[in-house]
């Protein structure tokens, strides 16, 4: 146990700096116009593809092992 202790917060280090790099990678619809309220209304729904898709489920899946190795953190602890 003190060896995942030991590791887990390199681990939660290298998941959060890998989050924030997919989060920055996504691309924002909201522009200046749609902040001000003269957005495009009929654009609401797009379908992602490619590369869009990948980094969009590779978020999901990180946030979820970074969530999950925060709870073994307390257990461990």
């Amino acid at each position: 146990m003190t060896i995942i202790a030991n590791i887990l917060p390199y681990i939660q280090i290298t998941l959060s700096i890998i989050l924030i790099v997919a989060i920055l990678l996504q691309q924002s619809d909201a522009g200046v116009g749609g902040v001000l309220g003269g957005g495009d209304a009929g654009g609401l729904y797009h379908t992602r593809r490619g590369f869009e898709k990948f980094i969009f489920i590779t978020s999901i899946v990180i946030a979820i092992l970074l969530t999950a190795s925060s709870l073994i953190a307390i257990f461990v602890k």
